[in-house]
């Protein structure tokens, strides 16, 4: 499982962990994870490290310290390295001594930094630096060390660091952030100017959000955790959770001896209308290929239902009167017909005493006092227009900033909510519970009926025991995988997703010790 926590818990850690530790031994171990790291990537790319042009971008804080020890030991290993200071009156003194010991230079020329050494030796050079000299090292650059601001920035990249960015993203070299991609919110994931776009993020001790949610997960490229001793000072129950194969494995249902097509779990499906018949064929594929043991349908679509699935159990309605289930879920498909809002309706699954999940249209229906009453779990799964409309915000907002709409969501209903997106979040009303992040999307996955096969996956989960947080974050996880397998980078069909389910089982199942 990744687990991360908030800037304000690592730097609580980190204060505690310097506390015992030599002056600057916490920034050396930083430093030897990203050079390690570095060289690694400048060899996959170049097949060497002695040679290979490396340009730093370093800031005035911690994190360009980072940058320039690091890069310090890449220069004393054969690399030719120049450092780019953003502001050099307030450069890391000691990274920056390193860095020139080791051979590196300040872009412009080191003329005057062998004058003195830290910020002095950086102002000195920096008097000296040629108009363009920043950019024509960024042109010639094999790597590209990103340690403008790291977890301590807000607000997206200041002006004058734009040009230098945009600069290192045109070159072509490899760029590789310093603990975070610089520009991007380190707790919500939120990106609000220009930032760096990564293609590798050396990340120190913990996972941080912006690593794990959209639209911040995107910058950061592919993600190393370098461990720094950091974890023994870190609370015992992380902010954020992302599944990984063996966390998902513990959490499905395996059947017993015992078991029979009850024992495993009945769900209940109310999807589909006149309009949208289809909606009801894939919420009932979900449900069949995620390990229901027996699915009742109860719909207008029940003959496109039988048609495709004819082991489904079909009702006319209304849902108290079609037997009993363990679970329901309601909603895709429904439209704004009397399937709605009469017999049908939201408000009469949401009185049954067991699980239930409301997606797509049943959304509109909810109202906030009811569910917040109810005693038996509620999961609601909505995508980020949905969202919108039940928080009463553009869309734009709830895309942007995914982590605060998932939290206000999960509160104000006081339900589960699962928000789908590029990166799927998943929160609980108890603020205490982590937030789960799912890791496992692609962007196929946006194909009509695709969140119709989640309703039932997560529906079957729902029936089978698990609690609304663990279903949501097992189905999410399943959906994706499933993508994943159904797709090897070509277009896929929602169907495609749901016959992939068993593969997608069985690959995380693979990991149950």
């Amino acid at each position: 499982m990744r687990i991360a926590y908030s800037v304000e818990t690592v730097r609580n850690a980190e204060r505690e962990l310097m506390a015992r530790l030599p002056e600057d031994a916490l920034m050396q171990r930083a430093a030897h994870g990203l050079a390690v790291a570095c060289a690694g990537l400048l060899r996959d790319l170049l097949g060497r490290v002695y040679g290979a042009r490396v340009v730093v971008l370093a800031g005035s804080g911690d994190n360009g310290g980072d940058a320039l020890y690091a890069a310090a030991r890449l220069a004393r290993r054969g690399a030719g390295v120049t450092a780019v200071l953003l502001a050099p009156d307030r450069a890391h003194a000691g990274g920056l001594a390193a860095l020139l010991r080791a051979g590196g230079r300040i872009a412009g020329g080191t003329e005057g930094a062998h004058g003195g050494n830290g910020a002095e030796g950086a102002r000195g050079a920096a008097g000296k630096s040629g108009v363009g000299g920043p950019f024509a090292a960024l042109a010639a650059a094999d790597l590209v060390l990103d340690g403008i601001t790291g977890i301590g920035g807000h607000g997206g990249l200041r002006p004058e660091a734009v040009p230098l960015v945009r600069a290192a993203r045109d070159s072509g070299a490899a760029v590789v952030a310093v603990d975070l991609p610089s520009g991007v919110e380190a707790d919500s994931g939120e990106v609000a100017g220009e930032a760096v776009c990564a293609d590798v993020t050396v990340t120190f001790g913990t996972y941080k959000p912006g690593l794990l949610i959209d639209p911040a997960r995107e910058h950061a490229g592919a993600v190393r955790l370098v461990d720094i001793g950091l974890r023994p000072c870190l609370p015992a129950v992380p902010e954020f959770e992302a599944l990984q194969h063996e966390d998902v494995a513990r959490l499905l249902p395996v059947p017993t001896g015992e078991s029979d097509k009850y024992r495993r779990g009945v769900v209940g499906i109310v999807a589909g209308s006149a309009r949208y018949p289809g909606a009801a064929v894939l919420a009932v594929a979900g449900a069949l290929h995620g390990g229901a043991g027996a699915v009742r349908y109860v719909g207008p679509g029940a003959d496109a239902v039988i048609a495709r699935f004819p082991e489904t159990l079909v009702h006319e309605g209304p849902p108290s009167k079609a037997g009993r289930v363990q679970a329901w879920a309601i909603g895709p498909g429904l439209g704004e017909g009397p399937e709605a809002g009469g017999g049908h309706g939201v408000a009469e699954v949401l009185a049954a005493d067991v699980p239930v999940l409301v997606d797509a249209d049943g959304l509109r229906l909810l109202d906030a006092a009811t569910v917040r009453g109810r005693t038996a779990p509620t999961l609601l799964t909505p995508h980020a227009g949905e969202a919108a409309a039940l928080l009463g915000v553009p869309r734009e907002e709830v895309e942007s900033a995914r982590l605060t709409a998932v939290r206000e969501l999960a509160s104000r209903y006081g339900a589960t909510v699962l928000l789908k997106g590029s990166t799927t979040l998943i929160a609980g009303p108890d603020k205490d519970v982590p937030v789960r992040v799912n890791p496992t999307g692609t962007p196929w996955l946006a194909t009509a009926g695709s969140g119709d096969i989640l309703s039932g996956l997560s529906g079957a989960l729902l029936a089978a025991g698990l609690p609304a947080r663990d279903a949501a974050s097992a189905a999410a996880y399943l959906h994706g995988l499933s993508a994943r397998l159904a797709s090897k980078g070509a277009p896929i069909s929602a169907l495609d997703v749901a016959a992939h389910l068993p593969d997608a089982w069985r690959n995380v199942t693979s990991a149950r010790p």
